[in-house]
């Protein structure tokens, strides 16, 4: 059985994609910028993902894609890059250090060079879209600015649009990477962890998620007890006690593409007070599901949540919105708040992020993913959804 993954072939209508764009624009080209961290929309246009370097991919009318790399990834690049057309350049070195590193090995080019070629295979360079300047150091700008004698225009707009509305086989990405945080996550809840510290807690979800077939941990947002007030908090040597609430947010990167998963609950003989944290949030998060149809306003999805928090009497404990996209990153575009007018599109992808921090009982949050379907939204973590609707029929 092939394994999911996103295709050749849609590597290249996004690449058709920008260049259509860069031409409504006025665009000569677009240079897409990449790191460890900033990462996705390096990796939808080229599927690279650095390693400790940076990157970058350059998309033009007048030549095929070049993708940028430092010398020691050039492997990795070579590996994962969706084009084949690889250059390696000094300015995306390991930033960690001070010192001058050699790499005999390494064959490199210049940004200054790579300007000359594309002006002489006819590209003006005249106008040259970035995205990723909001990213990027500013050193690393000066030297791109000065290597390219275009003017620069931030375009992360084009990429944030074309990145909204999912294909079918970004969805599938996105399916298998909620599905191995699920499953992740019932081998946590099925363990016994009272006695436990938060890091020891933390290894049992997230190897749990590497059997599955996890690409990479984005991250394990981990606190139990008092320290799950610290709303995005680190797992640490805390014991986890009987009674304790446990927040934990598993975000599972999968082929690029990243699912979190967070099951709100607690261990033991837990409190009144805890329960009705737990009460309250997966009656939010049923309130707002309702309202995850095409053709809704996001801000019906938003209100009914703050509803339920504003009738509990529990609104001081809403820090955030409930609601993101998902997709190449954890949380991206659409980011709806109470006044959002945009309405849910079928192909559209989120994450529910439904929170209440810094009660007596304990803080909490649901993170589940939903696909927007014909009619309304399926659910991408069924153990998510099971679990919160049997919570409330108890």
């Amino acid at each position: 059985m092939d394994r999911i993954k996103i295709s050749g072939q849609e590597f290249i209508q996004r690449k058709d994609t920008l260049i259509n764009k860069m031409g409504e624009k006025g665009l000569d080209a677009v240079f897409v910028y990449g790191d460890e961290y900033r990462k996705e929309n390096l990796r939808y246009m080229s599927n690279f993902w650095p390693l400790f370097e940076r990157g970058a991919a350059i998309f033009t009318g007048v030549a095929g894609p070049i993708v940028l790399c430092a010398p020691e990834g050039g492997e990795l690049c070579r590996e994962m890059s969706a084009w084949p057309d690889i250059r390696t350049v000094p300015d995306f070195l390991c930033v960690t250090v001070p010192d001058e590193i050699d790499y005999p090995l390494a064959k490199f080019t210049s940004f200054s060079r790579i300007a000359e070629e594309l002006r002489q295979k006819g590209c003006a360079l005249k106008k040259m879209g970035v995205v990723g300047l909001d990213a990027m150091s500013g050193a690393l700008e000066n030297n791109l600015r000065n290597a390219f004698g275009a003017e620069f225009i931030d375009v992360n707009d084009i990429l944030f649009d074309m990145r909204k509305k999912k294909s079918a086989g970004e969805i599938a990405c996105l399916r298998e990477a909620a599905r191995i945080a699920d499953a992740a996550y019932k081998v946590l809840m099925d363990a016994d962890i009272i006695g436990v510290t938060e890091v020891q807690a933390a290894g049992i979800i997230e190897g749990a998620a590497r059997k599955e077939g996890a690409e990479h941990i984005i991250f394990n947002v981990m606190g139990t007890g008092e320290r799950t007030n610290t709303i995005i908090g680190r797992p640490q040597y805390k014991i986890i006690e009987d009674g304790d609430m446990v927040m934990c947010a598993l975000a599972v990167q999968y082929e690029g593409y990243v699912a979190t998963c967070e099951v709100p609950y607690a261990v033991g003989r837990y409190s009144a007070e805890t329960k009705r944290v737990l009460d309250v949030l997966i009656k939010a998060s049923a309130a707002g599901i309702a309202h995850l149809t095409p053709g809704k306003p996001m801000k019906h999805f938003v209100n009914a949540v703050k509803n339920v928090f504003k009738e509990e009497g529990l609104s001081q404990y809403d820090v955030y919105p409930p609601l993101h996209g998902a997709g190449c990153a954890e949380a991206e575009s659409p980011y709806p708040n109470e006044n959002t007018e945009e309405v849910f599109e079928v192909g559209m992808t989120v994450n529910t992020d439904i929170s209440l921090f810094g009660l007596p009982g304990g803080s909490n949050r649901i993170e589940e993913g939903f696909v927007l379907v014909e009619g309304g939204a399926e659910t991408l973590s069924p153990y998510c959804r099971a679990y919160c609707e049997n919570w409330r029929k108890k």
